[in-house]
């Protein structure tokens, strides 16, 4: 069965699904293909990198609303065996991280990119916007790290990746993460792994019946 993630790496709600994904994955016997596809919770321009904290005070009401919000998720996190420290992420535009995936994906390296991505962002206080640190990342995570900095450098996969984007969109996802499963069962939502499972079975069931 092919598994679609649809997510963006600065969204904690995707780091938290892909996690309990992972779990559930551990307790089920079929066979499985995670193929991780993009979404920006925000494409608009982050011409200076600002504290994640700050950015949502300036967009919900304020630090007190901007805490509460951190609070929730972190708890929610914690739960699913996360550590987010929100006094060090940043805020950032994802279309390049997400350009990397898709590169690391040809080069047989998305899952570790992708969690490198999330870690990065939500653990190290790493900005996920700069090249330099993504072709960093890269390195870590088994890729040449020169030739990452050249593909980003390049337009190379710009026009691949807006029209992944604007795939999203067609399909009417408007929130992360949204699970795809065997192309047509969409998922939305960080579900418990138990949902998931029952998921996967479900899924299973209506296409055996299928054929």
């Amino acid at each position: 069965m092919e598994i679609e993630i649809y997510a963006d790496v600065v969204c904690p709600w995707c780091y938290i699904g892909k996690h309990r994904l992972e779990q559930a994955l551990a307790s089920y016997d079929g066979d499985v293909t995670v193929r991780y596809r993009p979404f920006q919770l925000d494409p608009s321009p982050v011409p200076q990198p600002v504290p994640v904290v700050d950015a949502l005070a300036a967009k919900f009401g304020g630090p007190a609303n901007a805490r509460q919000m951190v609070a929730r998720v972190t708890e929610a996190a914690a739960g699913a065996g996360l550590r987010l420290d929100y006094d060090r992420a940043i805020a950032a535009n994802t279309f390049d991280a997400h350009r990397l995936v898709a590169y690391a994906a040809e080069h047989g390296r998305a899952p570790e990119t992708v969690e490198a991505l999330y870690r990065a962002h939500f653990v190290d206080g790493i900005d996920v916007g700069s090249r330099d640190a993504l072709a960093t990342l890269a390195g870590r995570v088994g890729l040449d790290d020169a030739d990452v900095r050249r593909y980003l450098d390049s337009d190379e996969g710009t026009k691949e990746l807006a029209a992944e984007l604007a795939k999203a969109r067609d399909l009417g996802i408007s929130s992360v993460p949204t699970f795809v499963l065997a192309g047509k069962y969409g998922i939305s939502g960080a579900q418990e792994p138990q949902t998931m499972l029952a998921a996967l079975a479900e899924v299973e069931r209506l296409e055996s019946g299928a054929k």
